[in-house]
């Protein structure tokens, strides 16, 4: 049965009326509803000595890191601080140091969220996108990030299969049968590197910032700007 022949089949004119009436107040308010599902992703707005870019963030792949990278924007953390690592075919990579290359106080640093990420269909380490930085230690990220110039397939996570034994596995082109689970899940070579955003806008910027010559700053010996860029401001837009 249709749903013209339900609101038809023994109802009146009027009361036909007043049922669609309220069928769509009802759908409207159902409507309503829906932005809690379907709300539009928050950005940031850098500005820097070199011009601005956006940065649109995705909590629905990422909670943790992103929760964690909006605080220390809404602390204006960033502000101030400069991009201090640039690697023309690599990444620019900021949001540590002060413009005398001090490093900022942090807070404690972040759970790892590659795999889950990846695994609840978050990007991948391609051109655009924006990760965490961290040190050999995955649950290591604090307020450092980068901002990907190239398509970094060597930075993904790798999603581990289910099963314990993992019956089949793959990496770096290799194929391994029959792993424990556990030497899959200690193995920090798999964890990869945090993609929870990308730039949406003012890419051209961050191509600028890629092509600055670099050379030895404060405590680094490679891959500083030798024309400082300087992190002015960071303000989240929505």
């Amino acid at each position: 049965m249709t749903g013209n022949q339900f609101f038809c089949s023994g109802v009146s004119t009027g009361r036909r009326a007043l049922v669609a009436a309220a069928v769509a107040v009802f759908s409207l308010a159902a409507l309503s509803s829906l932005p809690a599902l379907a709300q539009a992703a928050p950005q940031v707005k850098f500005s820097t000595t070199a011009g601005d870019f956006v940065l649109e963030v995705y909590p629905d792949k990422a909670p943790k890191t992103v929760e964690n990278f909006l605080q220390y924007v809404k602390d204006k953390h960033y502000n101030g601080t400069v991009f201090h690592r640039v690697i023309p075919t690599f990444m620019v990579q900021g949001g540590g140091f002060d413009a005398s290359y001090v490093q900022k106080k942090n807070r404690p640093a972040v759970a790892h969220e590659g795999q889950e990420a990846l695994a609840r269909g978050g990007a991948r380490n391609v051109i655009g996108t924006v990760a965490m930085a961290r040190t050999n230690d995955p649950n290591s990220a604090t307020s450092q990030f980068f901002i990907n110039v190239a398509d970094n397939a060597f930075l993904d996570p790798t999603v581990i299969p289910p099963g314990d034994p993992v019956a089949k596995f793959e990496y770096q082109g290799k194929v391994y049968e029959n792993v424990p689970r556990a030497n899959l899940l200690g193995s920090a070579q798999l964890y990869g590197y945090t993609v929870f955003g990308k730039v949406v806008s003012g890419m051209d910027v961050v191509e600028k910032i890629k092509a600055i010559p670099t050379g030895a700053g404060g405590p680094f010996p490679t891959d500083v700007p030798r024309t400082p860029v300087i992190i002015n401001s960071a303000t989240l837009l929505k």
